[in-house]
């Protein structure tokens, strides 16, 4: 059954375009969040997509550090993930990579980070799973500088854990928000600039994460 995989909604032609808004909230916040880029359809695909690899048992248990630095360390992280090959892409995750390609012209015209690549990975935390406190910009290989999260889970409850907190001002951990990782929420942010971590989770929780980097890597799976 074909679908209309039209990228981004329709904008009222009044207001700043989507990825404008991005920018001056990157410029203003060093995050963003919006919640209609995408149509129910599109967001259903990419979560059905991941649910199958997800029961086909095709996920691995995340780790911290690049690299020789690589290690599993589940006492700070917990979730498990599947990395994508942009060469094997789907229709609908193809057309995701489209709108984060669109966003990283307009990063580099506006902050001038020279980004080239694009690296993400399904990521599903299980129930009792979390993410400590951390930056997603590695110290020896500062190459990843705006974090992208697109968010799967329907009909999700503040009771259920898994937000994703934002420290707004260092490590000051007074000055935060939580962020409900709510179906269709695209959430993203400065990677070398904000501290943040995601709440244990009371109920399976999936997302694709990813990441705009300065120099590309090979796809290592």
């Amino acid at each position: 059954m074909s679908k209309n995989l039209g990228t981004i909604r329709e904008l009222d032609p009044t207001n700043m375009s989507v990825i404008d808004s991005i920018i001056d909230d990157l410029i203003e916040k060093n995050y963003s969040i919006q919640t209609s880029l995408f149509t129910e359809s599109i967001i259903q695909t990419l979560f059905e997509e991941g649910l199958n690899l997800w029961e086909s048992g095709d996920f691995r248990t995340a780790r911290i550090g690049r690299g020789d630095e690589e290690q599993k360390r589940t006492e700070i992280r917990s979730d498990k993930i599947h990395w994508l090959d942009p060469n094997a892409l789907s229709t609908t995750q193809n057309e995701y990579w489209k709108f984060i390609d669109e966003l990283k012209v307009q990063v580099n015209r506006t902050f001038f980070f020279g980004l080239h690549d694009f690296e993400a990975h399904y990521a599903v935390y299980p129930e009792g799973a979390f993410y400590k406190k951390h930056l997603d910009q590695f110290t020896k290989t500062p190459h990843r500088f705006v974090s992208c999260l697109l968010y799967l889970n329907k009909n999700w409850k503040p009771e259920e854990g898994g937000q994703l907190r934002i420290y707004k001002n260092g490590t000051d951990e007074t000055d935060f928000i939580d962020i409900q990782p709510e179906f269709g929420k695209f959430v993203c942010f400065l990677s070398g600039s904000l501290y943040h971590e995601v709440l244990p989770a009371n109920r399976e929780r999936f997302s694709l994460t990813g990441w705009l980097r300065k120099e590309a890597i090979p796809f290592v799976g």
